[in-house]
Parts: structure tokens; C-alpha cells; sequence
């Protein structure tokens, strides 16, 4: 089974929980509550500016920050960055002590923490190299352009309440 990341890097799915035979998304009701979760989520901040941008230029001054490429943590607890800052973030993962902090709620608060007090990636420090596969395969969303992956906004939006509840979704802690 292959994995796939839709939209930024970082969160993979896997490619036959999320598109059919036709490389058409499944309904949400077809997928695992996490899958459906993460991607409910990734549109909702598809096209954000770059955590670490922002902590750098802050909110009066953020039309100066990069758009996210990339997403990693837990729902609701995720960074989202851009190319240049990739390398801070794996260098506090790997080298600082942010890897005790995944899979918990404090996981963007500490990278926060440790980027606001001036701690950088040495200037040598090599990122990830990512591959890009297959990318005719996927569908094209843009992140320095799109506010959320349309097809996923449309089917929380034709959700009602009771449908919701059923997929276990909490539509509110998903900000969609």
C-alpha cells in the first residue's frame, strides 16, 4: 500500500483509504477516523502562513511570511512550515528534544517556545530530501494559492449534525 501527501508534505495517507479506483475522493464515511480527521484538517489550513514565519514577523507583519508547504504533529497540535524553516524544525525534533514532545498537545507550543527564543537549525544542517513519485497522480492543489482542498470542503459541508456525530467528527476542534 502506498502513501501519499496531499496538498503539504509531511502527513501521509494511505492512497487507497483516501481516492478510489478512479483517483476520485472517498467519501468521508469510507475512512478511518484519523485519515478523515487529518484531511478535514489540512484543508483547514491549507494555505496558512508558515509557523515559524509568523513567530518571526508577527501578526502586524505577516503578509511577509511564506505559505506553508509542509505539516507535521497531531491534528490541532501541528506545525506548519515552509521550505526555509524545515530544517529548524527537524533540527529541534531530532537534535533538541522535540521528539519527546510528539503525539502530545504541547507539541507546536514547545517548537514555538524553542523558535521565539532565537534557536535556529545550524546554517549546515541538512532537511529531508522529499520525493515526489507520482505527483500527475494526485490532485493539483496549490498551496501557495488554495484556502482548503475543495473536494474535502464540500463533503463537511453537506455533513449534517447527526452524520457528523456518527463519523465521530468534532467539526469545531477542526476549525473547518
Amino acid at each position: 500500500m502506498s502513501k501519499v501527501s496531499v496538498a503539504l508534505r509531511g502527513w501521509r495517507f494511505p492512497e487507497d483509504e483516501i481516492f478510489d479506483e478512479e483517483g476520485e475522493l472517498r467519501p468521508l464515511a469510507a475512512m478511518s477516523a484519523d485519515t478523515r480527521n487529518r484531511l478535514i484538517r489540512l484543508s483547514a489550513i491549507l494555505g496558512e502562513p508558515c509557523s515559524a514565519c509568523w513567530l518571526e514577523h508577527g501578526e502586524e507583519n505577516i503578509e511577509r511570511a511564506n505559505v506553508a508547504t509542509i505539516v507535521y504533529g497531531e491534528p490541532m497540535a501541528e506545525i506548519a512550515l515552509c521550505d526555509e524553516h524545515e530544517a529548524d524544525f527537524l533540527y529541534w525534533y531530532r537534535e533538541a528534544g522535540g521528539s519527546e514532545y510528539a503525539g502530545t498537545k504541547a507539541f507546536m507550543d514547545e517548537f514555538h517556545e524553542w523558535f521565539a527564543d532565537g534557536n535556529r537549525a545550524p546554517a549546515d544542517y541538512g532537511g529531508l530530501e522529499h520525493v515526489d513519485e507520482a505527483p500527475e497522480a494526485l490532485p493539483e492543489i496549490d498551496p501557495q494559492t488554495s484556502e482548503c482542498i475543495p473536494e474535502v470542503e464540500a463533503a463537511v459541508e453537506d455533513l449534517d449534525e447527526d452524520e457528523a456525530e456518527a463519523l465521530d467528527l468534532d467539526l469545531d476542534s477542526l476549525d473547518v
